[in-house]
């Protein structure tokens, strides 16, 4: 399991592949005039300051969002996302903040949309609470992700996305996830649920995708994006999303704009990305 306090990792090429799918998920949502609902379930502090003494241990950074900006041909998706973290450094020449998914989704909510936060440690709820302050149209709560799929679902919108982004610090997040997984979409089947995952081996990975696939849950896609090859040992070598009710054409644009990403961000060319279904319809 991971040891994991995001700051550390903020703006990796972990984040950049999450964040391109979730900028295009949001988009996609917003194609109807429809208000909907967004509720992130481990929201974090909401935004990370890469000058700060533990995002400069490793500069995981320096691998991910920065690499994009020396990558030439950059696809309209990858640019949209960039937008938006450039929008978090507009006082800034270089990129000094990175935008976690709250202010993510905040800047691509329109007047009509509704963003929920769960946090449920104290310091980073406090962090994140002040981020958002005065804000109507978020609600920034200290609680576990887990109950709150059962306070706010379903939402009152009837459409949205759900964005489950565990730490994966528990031995039993995997099992715990789909259970919840599987709760959540009882209670509202036609919500869209992106679950992120690290891939740290791949019989690890294939073992969530089992539990997953076993709560019964139709039309699921999976995405993953790999710097490096698989291997049995735990190392972080990969990021995927499953995604539950995906918006069309979502499949499309995630395998118009992977092979880019995994060239730019894989530099010894190794691993490597793709779209498929999990479960189909």
């Amino acid at each position: 399991m991971l040891s994991y306090r995001h700051i550390y990792h903020a703006g990796n090429f972990a984040d950049v592949f999450k964040h391109v799918v979730l900028v295009q998920l949001l988009r996609a949502l917003a194609r109807k005039d429809t208000p909907f609902c967004v509720l992130d379930t481990h929201a974090g502090v909401g935004r990370y300051d890469l000058s700060a003494d533990e995002a400069q241990k490793n500069r995981e950074f320096a691998n991910g969002v920065l690499r994009l900006l020396d990558c030439a041909d950059r696809p309209e998706a990858v640019e949209d996302y960039l937008a938006r973290v450039r929008s978090e450094n507009a006082e800034s020449e270089t990129f000094t903040h990175y935008p976690g998914s709250p202010r993510l989704i905040r800047a691509l909510l329109r007047p009509q949309d509704r963003l929920v936060l769960s946090e449920l440690h104290k310091t980073d709820h406090a962090q994140l609470k002040q981020l958002f302050a005065g804000d109507a149209q978020v609600a920034v709560h200290l609680q576990d992700a887990y109950q709150g799929l059962k306070a706010f679902l379903p939402p009152k919108e009837k459409r949205g996305l759900v964005l489950i982004d565990p730490p994966y610090e528990r031995k039993d997040e995997y099992e715990r996830v789909a259970a919840s997984l599987q709760m959540a979409h009882a209670r509202w089947p036609t919500g869209v649920y992106a679950i992120w995952y690290p891939i740290m081996s791949r019989s690890l990975a294939q073992r969530f995708h089992t539990a997953i696939a076993a709560t019964g849950i139709r039309k699921i896609l999976r995405a993953e994006l790999c710097i490096e090859d698989d291997t049995d040992r735990t190392r972080f070598t990969g990021s995927g999303l499953l995604i539950v009710n995906p918006p069309w054409p979502l499949q499309d644009e995630i395998a118009a704009v992977s092979p880019w990403l995994w060239n730019c961000l894989a530099p010894d060319k190794r691993g490597g990305a793709g779209v498929d279904w999990l479960v189909r319809e």
